[in-house]
């Protein structure tokens, strides 16, 4: 019974490759907190599009096999390793990163990765904080450069990044436009923050902003399908426009002179390139949002952590998105 006991299940990855290559184990050991770490008991994990090109071999960084995919997880503190002070066993908690992984029963993470989750939020939408809105932050503000009275076009605004680019922009004093393949979408887009919404699924929907934005065009694009979208997007900036590449499923052709001519610019963004000091910027940012009550992460699909592949798929291939997709261990 007490090695049961220090068991648990664990979602791991042997070989790359495609969804099936997720397999639940059961009897995965309870990781134990070392110095500076924080044994967390998991109530949800945040499900993210990067886990799946890690998991597939094609992402620029491979963790060592076997591993454990996950890193937004919330929960509550089960114990601490030495020197660990501002966390005790029973706090509710969110982190931007684990150690361990955290699609799986408990994870272990970084004290300085773990941040303490308020009240008003329930651990699902404590999942959906961390790589959505410390990606939309960093996107915006520390790349972006974004100002109040500029204007923002969010690809995808209706994902886990999406609508955390609208709630920031907006709580900054931008002009939002949002974009979503479905009513119910482009709906969601327009609670959370944005002064417009169009439907990528239409046609002409770039004729539409064209439209709505007149000759004068927008100043900022979080663009979440650059490999689909990037030409385009260099069409609808205004001059001096940012296109800030947070997603990308593949390669495409633009022609560079559309840059030329208003002196626009392509920016990549990684969040795991962010300093430590540049994550602890986007977390006072986070918590401040949190506290002020204007953060409020829309959760979308839930799949327990026996159907982890089919959230993996539908990440890719859903019809469209409905806020942040999270695992229930």
């Amino acid at each position: 019974m007490a090695a049961a006991r220090n068991m648990m299940r664990a979602v791991r990855v042997f070989e790359f490759g495609g969804p099936g290559v997720l397999k639940l184990q059961t009897d995965v050991p309870i990781p134990v907190p070392k110095e500076n770490q924080v044994l967390i008991k998991v109530h949800a994990c945040g499900v993210n599009p990067v886990e799946t090109y890690i998991r597939s071999g094609t992402y620029a960084r491979k963790p060592t096999l076997p591993y454990t995919p996950g890193s937004d997880v919330a929960g509550v503190v089960e114990s601490v390793g030495q020197h660990v002070t501002a966390f005790k066993k029973g706090d509710r908690v969110f982190t931007t990163a684990t150690l361990s992984g955290g699609y799986a029963d408990y994870a272990v993470a970084a004290a300085n990765t773990v941040f303490p989750l308020s009240d008003k939020l329930d651990f699902k939408q404590g999942a959906a904080i961390a790589i959505p809105y410390f990606t939309a932050y960093r996107a915006l503000f520390q790349k972006g450069c974004a100002k109040a009275g500029e204007s923002v076009l969010i690809h995808g605004a209706s994902g886990g990044v999406g609508i955390a680019a609208c709630q920031m922009a907006r709580a900054r004093g931008l002009k939002v436009l949002g974009t979503a393949g479905t009513a119910e979408g482009m709906n969601m887009v327009l609670r959370n923050g944005a002064h417009q919404a169009f439907n990528h699924r239409e046609a002409n929907y770039v004729e539409k902003i064209k439209e709505y934005t007149g000759t004068k065009g927008v100043d900022i694009i979080i663009e979440m399908l650059s490999n689909v979208n990037l030409a385009t997007d260099l069409h609808l900036l205004a001059y001096g426009g940012r296109v800030m590449v947070v997603g990308c499923r593949g390669s495409i052709e633009i022609n560079p002179r559309d840059t030329m001519s208003k002196e626009s610019s392509i920016i990549g963004v990684s969040l795991f390139l962010g300093t430590q000091e540049e994550k602890n910027e986007c977390a006072a940012a986070v918590l401040d949002g949190i506290e002020a009550g204007w953060l409020k992460p829309g959760i979308g699909s839930e799949y327990p952590l026996e159907n982890v592949a089919k959230a993996h798929e539908d990440i890719i291939h859903s019809s469209g998105a409905r806020g942040k997709m999270v695992l229930l261990p």
